[in-house]
């Protein structure tokens, strides 16, 4: 393995790193608990620090893109590791929503935006073309495995050192452990030892057109991608958000957390395997069969009643949608070229933000006014067919033009 390969890899597992360690957002459930049964706040009230950090996450991808575009993504994920791990340690000196709306929604919420959004575009870079996917989903895996040890981590940190104390504590190992790792997130053209060894993606920059945001979103091919990653994220958070209740309402019984601990690493797989399977077979056509499997799923859902009937559903939808993270980001760099990705994908993003605020409602709202998820699996199951459909016939068209990945020759 050469020098460029072995300083690549460094950043991918620095970018992998500090996505498992974003993953801090996925322990709110053991701090919401906390402020109901300790502090007595109500489920809205303890509902909305999460929510808010949800949010400023997908809203500070754009920003956090064009910044790492321009002054690196070294700076970008430790101004990410810098706020997320001061949201925290100022979280634990507020008792009031107000407090914690501020300093972990907002706070917390703008810094792992800012990480996310710095570690993909960097590793990218070092890998040649037919490469990305794989590349791409062995770093966004870290997200969805960190779920796995996350939430076992607050519960413990929590009963010992109180919530309070618990924010502290990650608050100030996240300070050390992000902004180390963000200093390995080095693009090839800035390390003189090893840029020379990087001439397949300088070449591939040389000879691609390289979109700036202003002329993507003129392509239709791109509002094809992000209706694509709306419905994936719709149909999967809805899932996820949800799973617990699901699993007491179909099969009577609390196993609930065992599927979700599950799902967890399904979740998580679903990034480098189909990162790897597109690299292969090709990105639409991979996303055609996530989604007709997926969508198959939803239909069927309300009939999975048995804790393996229900982990086998739950576990495709969430390896469908697991897969997204690995398959978009390397489809705006297919089409939309590498030097502008940061912000690109930043705007891309968006998609998953109002998949994700809209699914888990939508959900809610349904099974509140019928005491049922099925209109809940077949809306997600309609949107999936869609998605399928234009997955697929992407794809057909692309191949039928014998079409470059660049969208003008494509689209003129």
């Amino acid at each position: 393995m050469d020098k460029s390969f072995k300083q690549g890899y460094k950043v991918v597992f620095a970018g992998f790193g500090m996505n498992l360690a974003f993953g801090v957002l996925y322990a709110w459930s053991i701090f919401a608990k906390q402020l109901i049964d300790q502090y007595h706040w109500n489920a809205a009230q303890a509902t909305m620090p999460y929510t808010t950090a949800i949010a400023i996450f997908a809203m500070a991808m754009i920003p956090a893109g064009k910044l790492q575009d321009k002054v690196g993504a070294r700076k970008i994920g430790t101004l990410g590791g810098l706020l997320t791990g001061t949201g925290l340690i100022l979280s634990s000196f507020f008792t009031t929503p107000i407090g914690l709306f501020l300093s972990f929604g907002l706070l917390c919420g703008a810094g792992i935006g800012l990480g996310y959004a710095s570690a993909t575009p960097v590793a990218i870079k070092w890998f040649p073309s037919e490469k990305k996917g794989i590349i791409t989903g062995i770093v966004v895996s870290g997200f969805g495995l960190s779920t796995l040890y996350m939430a076992p981590l607050a519960n413990y940190l929590t009963l010992t050192f109180t919530m309070f104390g618990a924010f502290r504590i990650l608050g100030i190992a996240f300070i050390f452990i992000v902004i180390g790792l963000a200093q390995f997130l080095i693009p090839p053209d800035s390390n003189p030892q090893v840029a020379s060894l990087s001439k397949t993606a300088q070449l591939t920059l040389n000879t691609s057109r390289q979109f700036k945001w202003q002329e993507m979103i003129k392509t239709p091919i791109f509002y094809v991608i992000w209706f694509i990653f709306v419905c994936g994220a719709l149909g999967g958070l809805m899932i996820i958000g949800h799973l617990s209740k699901i699993t007491a309402l179909q099969s009577g019984q609390n196993f609930g957390f065992i599927l979700v601990a599950f799902t967890a690493l399904f979740n998580a797989s679903g990034r480098p395997i189909a990162g790897f399977v597109s690299d292969k077979l090709g990105r639409f056509k991979t996303l055609g069969v996530l989604f007709a499997v997926a969508s198959i799923t939803f239909f069927n859902f309300s009939h999975l009643t048995t804790f393996s009937t229900l982990l086998i559903g739950a576990a495709i939808v969430t390896f469908s949608y697991g897969s997204l993270f690995a398959i978009m980001p390397s489809l705006i760099s297919d089409y939309f070229g590498k030097l502008h990705l940061g912000v690109n994908y930043g705007i891309l993003f968006s998609a998953w933000g109002i998949g994700g605020v809209a699914g888990p409602m939508l959900a809610s709202r349904i099974a509140d006014q019928t005491g049922s998820y099925l209109a809940s699996y077949q809306l997600a199951g309609t949107l999936g067919m869609a998605a399928c459909l234009c997955s697929l016939t992407t794809h057909v068209i692309l191949t039928r033009k014998k079409a470059s990945p660049q969208v003008e020759e494509m689209l003129s």
